[in-house]
């Protein structure tokens, strides 16, 4: 069984050339769980996969990581084989946050008589959930306001930060191993993101030399990145990806 994490776009907000940030978690070739919908992520996932996502975990409710959901409502409401069927994951204190920015617009559908989550399979969750047979692990990042945004780990595999400043010790403890960490990482930090700077200030060599850097600004500050010696993730890019651990005695 092969494992594959496949980079549908990689830019930051305003890098819309590079496609907004996410990622699939593929096995055996084929998509298991799609991590962000940005405005262009569906495109990119059709055009990969040739239909819509099965599964689908958010980090957190910036329009560049939740902007293609009302698109692929409407793709899945108009397809009675797809209407209901799309898993979607997100930490439950994300929910007031997610419904008022993308489900609460009156009438979603000009006709009425239809709720935006009756197109999904809503599933909120606190310290993770499970898909096909595996534990993910949610963890809470640093995006410039406390409990907006939360990563996801597969232990033994790989985590994906989504947007975050620094979280050593949430890495230390979920991907302490030999995991690939994709994580967020411009040249200049902010409030609500890493730089280059605070990854050599604040992650030890064994966590820099697994980092695979994404959510920058231009393909130009990704050369910068990469000079400096640091992997950088590519929009279209698939790394491959060591078989999970076994679920812990303690997962959901």
């Amino acid at each position: 069984m092969t494992w594959t994490l496949h980079f549908l776009g990689v830019g930051a907000a305003h890098a819309v050339e590079l496609g907004s940030s996410s990622a699939v978690l593929e096995r055996d070739g084929k998509p298991m769980l799609l991590i962000d919908c940005g405005p262009d992520t569906l495109d990119r996932y059709l055009a990969a996969y040739g239909e819509p996502p099965r599964a689908l975990y958010i980090t957190h409710t910036h329009m560049d990581h939740v902007g293609g959901l009302e698109r692929l409502f409407f793709r899945l409401w108009f397809d009675e084989r797809l209407r209901g069927q799309t898993k979607l994951f997100l930490q439950a204190g994300l929910m007031p946050w997610l419904q008022g920015r993308v489900a609460d617009y009156p009438n979603v559908l000009a006709e009425g008589g239809v709720n935006f989550w009756e197109a999904f399979r809503l599933l909120p969750c606190s310290r993770g959930f499970w898909l096909d047979g595996c534990w993910f692990d949610v963890f809470p990042t640093r995006h410039h306001m406390p409990g907006t945004s939360f990563g996801i780990a597969l232990a033994g595999s790989f985590a994906f930060t989504g947007d975050t400043r620094p979280v050593p010790e949430m890495l230390g403890r979920y991907a302490g191993g030999t995991e690939v960490i994709a994580h967020d990482c411009g040249l200049v930090g902010n409030p609500s993101h890493t730089g280059i700077d605070d990854i050599e200030r604040e992650y030890p060599e064994h966590l820099r030399s697994r980092l695979r850097l994404y959510h920058y600004g231009s393909v130009e500050d990704g050369a910068v990145l990469a000079a400096r010696g640091y992997a950088i993730a590519a929009a279209g890019a698939r790394i491959a990806l060591a078989a999970p651990m076994p679920p812990r005695a303690d997962a959901g």
